[in-house]
């Protein structure tokens, strides 16, 4: 079974920087999209970044030119550098992978992480 442990969530200070990280472990084959999303609270969840295999990335336009996702395939990991945050970025932050995994055979997989709470507070 994939599982997604997140880190690096906490409080930081409008204006500055945060970094969340999401390692993926497992009997993975191959994983197509890694992402983040949000949920704060009333709120539904909605996505933050999700990047592809290769490098192609996708951003809500509420984080463009602040937010940058990146990934390292050899450590099945996804990044999540959050610059200039702003108090409407506080939320539950989670995780998300999908590809192929193996257990006693070949199967897709669409997992999530537990989630990482983000507050962003002078």
């Amino acid at each position: 079974q994939v599982q997604l442990v997140e880190s690096g969530g906490g409080l930081v200070q409008p204006g500055g920087s945060l970094r969340l990280s999401c390692a993926a472990s497992g009997i993975i084959f191959r994983i197509n999209d890694m992402g983040w999303y949000r949920q704060a609270p009333g709120k539904q969840r909605e996505l933050v970044a999700t990047i592809i295999s290769g490098s192609s990335t996708n951003y809500a336009d509420s984080v463009k030119g602040r937010f940058t996702i990146s990934r390292d395939n050899a450590k099945n990991t996804v990044y999540l550098q959050m610059n200039s945050p702003k108090p409407e970025d506080t939320a539950v932050y989670y995780c998300n992978a999908r590809g192929l995994a193996a257990r006693t055979s070949i199967y897709d997989f669409d997992a999530w992480g537990q989630g990482t709470q983000v507050t962003v507070s002078s």
